[in-house]
């Protein structure tokens, strides 16, 4: 089915996050970058990574984490990396320039059956692949950050994307245990972001207005709605909130357009809120390295024990 996994490398999360992913679905994936020094870094980390995984009872996939490190292999040349290749997975930072460069080259060197697949998380299909002679090859599949502990990818077609690139690559994730979502087409921010962005905007505008804290602004994601967005979306929220979705209309559909018109304008982000947000947070969780890393374990940790848990539900 899939031989090689390639990813494009620059000592991101990203990039290492997808890598354990690949491995852990049992797949070879062999690391491109120009600098030898950023791959043995990002190894040295993917070890201790899947050692610390492994120990907690946290690793993923069947193999051990010896087994899994054994299938990742590290290329500093082009043409070397993308021999044999089927998948190749770009995960260099949010630059479209540099990300067209890449493809460009790509496009160069690879076969008719390589799939050429992007992790970018807003730049559309559009604007990396038109021009490409491999076009019907190239999708983005965006993942969300960090792809190790939250499965969902966004799958994102070129408007020339041959729809076997998308059914391949929806099967390949379902096959490492990600939770693909086919876009039937592009759209400026795809689907999450746009959804982020939604609820970071109206928190943006409650904060801005004194309406609620900061911290308590977070409470009521993390200790409401989050709750059962975490097992259930915004569509089943509403069909199991009243007798099915016509019913919730019915019902709500006045006071709903009557609370969304009295929201402002998109906020700029920026100025006296963005300070008080700012305090707030770094109140909380200083602006430190060590603070925000031990702060990022413990997500990581309570998303992993949240996804052990969802499986759990799902089986039984």
């Amino acid at each position: 089915f899939i031989n090689w996994l390639i990813l494009f490398f620059f000592s991101g999360l990203i990039g290492r996050s997808w890598a354990m992913v690949f491995a852990a679905g049992g797949f070879k994936v062999k690391l491109y970058d120009i600098a030898q020094q950023q791959l043995t870094s990002a190894l040295e980390n993917i070890r201790k990574q899947m050692k610390e995984l492994e120990e907690s009872g946290f690793l993923k996939g069947t193999l051990s984490a010896e087994q899994q490190l054994a299938l990742i292999s590290i290329c500093t040349d082009l043409k070397a990396a993308v021999e044999g290749a089927t998948f190749i997975q770009e995960c260099t930072p949010e630059n479209l320039e540099l990300k067209k460069k890449i493809f460009g080259r790509l496009d160069l060197i690879v076969d008719d059956k390589v799939i050429l697949s992007s992790s970018t998380s807003c730049l559309l299909p559009s604007k990396l692949f038109t021009g490409l002679k491999h076009v019907k090859q190239c999708i983005v599949s965006h993942p969300v950050n960090p792809p190790y502990f939250v499965p969902l990818v966004e799958i994102v077609p070129h408007p020339e994307t041959d729809p076997s690139t998308t059914e391949r690559t929806y099967a390949l994730m379902k096959k490492i245990g990600q939770s693909p979502v086919k876009l039937n087409r592009e759209i400026e921010g795809f689907v999450l972001n746009r959804l982020q962005y939604a609820v970071i905007s109206e928190a943006w505008r409650l904060v801005g207005e004194g309406v609620v804290s900061p911290t308590d602004l977070d409470l009521v994601m993390s200790d409401g709605l989050g709750m059962r967005y975490a097992f259930i979306g915004p569509l089943e929220t509403m069909h199991l909130n009243a007798e099915g979705i016509s019913n919730y209309c019915e019902r709500y559909r006045e006071g709903m357009r009557h609370v969304l018109n009295t929201f402002g304008p998109v906020p700029e982000f920026s100025g006296e809120i963005e300070q008080k947000i700012n305090q707030a947070m770094s109140e909380k969780i200083p602006v430190v390295p060590k603070v925000l890393d031990a702060r990022r374990k413990w997500r990581d940790e309570c998303l992993t024990g949240l996804a052990k848990l969802k499986k759990k539900m799902k089986s039984d």
